[in-house]
């Protein structure tokens, strides 16, 4: 751990915490360095999620009504 590392307390359901502790000896990592990257993996997950939002924005909407009334129009439904 690094001089600039934060502690926190965080409460695992049991059968989960014990996974974490096999995969960190079988891994050779330790539990705070498979927690912190699988958060840095989550944030990077909705960075991209709001990246692709953002790319959207500007798409017209439809409404779930007008979407089934087009399908049923183009005999899709």
């Amino acid at each position: 751990m690094t001089d600039s590392a934060r502690r926190s307390t965080i409460y695992f359901d049991p059968q989960l915490h014990a996974a974490l502790r096999i995969k960190a000896a079988h891994t050779n990592q330790t539990v705070s360095e498979i927690v912190n990257e699988a958060v840095r993996l989550s944030l990077a997950e909705d960075q991209e999620d709001l990246a692709a939002f953002e790319d959207r924005v500007a798409e017209p909407t439809i409404s779930y009504e007008a979407l089934l009334n087009d399908l049923r129009a183009h005999g899709k439904i």
